[in-house]
């Protein structure tokens, strides 16, 4: 079965086994937890291993899922980091008939490929995908964590224009910036511009924004600028391609649709400069190279500052001749 976050929280009570994968790492580690919490599940009755451990450890995974709890209550497994090549003996895992925990699989973005179609096509097992939030899912989070059971009685237009222009890429940083954020502003129960600035994750949020507008924007010098900045900061290059991912696929939504984003006005030229320049094609592209970028972080031997840095030159530069495109 496809699963939205909706079907999640009744629907895990009723399944076997769950995929919860998909680029928004912070968001599959949420739901993997709340699939902890609503099961029940005590600490003795957990199993956790990584995917690169299953032939290894196959046999202990068959005998600790298909063996009652000495303890009595529910049992779970979670295997992490799947993949296409775990296919089989998830596969055999979860449609045995002596199974006696809840499989929880979690993996990163998937393609279409053997191990989405067992789950997607599965009646007592399920897939769900953890993409970036869009504007009105992080609008709509951003309200409920800001309200005023967090004693919040206002959240100004200027200060959400800047959050939505700067969160959503990880499910996990934003809930832990708004929790932050809800803290800091405690004693006047307001969130304005200056409180989300000083508020905003790790990374600089000027040099962020400065980072991925003046990319799309094709302003070279200001992209790299920015770029070190950020490094400097110590931004981590995984959150960074999350960062873009999330802006590129915000700026794909403005080519398709012809609707703008709400943006803090610092940062609203650039925006539309990139919406003018950059042809729908092209955004899904680089959509697919982030992903792939991603998987390098892990498999190249190059360090990933180095792969982040000749990325964002490359693309920068290519904006650089969109835009020159098209004034002539």
């Amino acid at each position: 079965m496809k699963w939205k976050e909706s079907d999640f929280n009744n629907g895990i009570l009723k399944i076997k086994s769950v995929l919860i994968y998909g680029p928004d790492a912070g968001l599959v580690d949420e739901l993997c937890d709340k699939a902890i919490d609503k099961l029940e599940i005590e600490k003795d009755n957990l199993l956790a291993i990584d995917a690169n451990e299953l032939r290894e450890k196959q046999d202990a995974l068959f005998a600790e899922s298909c063996s009652p709890s000495m303890f009595g209550g529910q049992k779970a497994v979670i295997i992490a980091g799947a993949g296409d090549s775990d296919t089989k003996i998830i596969s055999d895992l979860v449609t045995s008939s002596s199974l006696c925990a809840t499989v929880i699989i979690t993996a990163g973005d998937l393609r279409v490929g053997s191990l989405r179609k067992l789950f997607e096509d599965g009646k007592d097992i399920a897939a769900i995908a953890c993409y970036a939030d869009d504007t009105k899912t992080l609008e709509a989070l951003i309200h409920k964590e800001l309200s005023a059971d967090a004693g919040i009685r206002q959240v100004t237009p200027d200060a959400m224009s800047y959050m939505l222009s700067h969160l959503g890429g990880d499910r996990g940083i934003t809930r832990s910036f708004l929790q932050k954020i809800a803290i800091y502003v405690s004693d006047k129960h307001v969130v304005d511009l200056e409180d989300v600035e000083k508020c905003l994750p790790d990374t600089s949020a000027s040099s962020a924004d400065d980072y991925m507008y003046s990319l799309t924007a094709g302003h070279i010098n200001q992209t790299m600028v920015a770029l070190d900045r950020l490094m400097y900061a110590g931004a981590d290059a995984n959150m960074l391609v999350r960062m873009l991912y999330n802006h590129f696929t915000r700026l794909l939504t403005a080519v398709v649709d012809g609707q703008l984003p709400k943006l803090f006005w610092k940062v609203a030229d650039k925006f539309n400069m990139a919406v003018k320049i950059w042809p729908e094609a092209e955004i899904v592209n680089v959509l697919s190279k982030l992903n792939e970028l991603e998987k390098q972080f892990r498999t190249n031997g190059m360090l990933p500052e180095i792969l982040i840095r000749d990325f964002s030159l490359k693309l920068s530069v290519r904006a650089a001749k969109l835009a020159l495109k098209r004034r002539k």
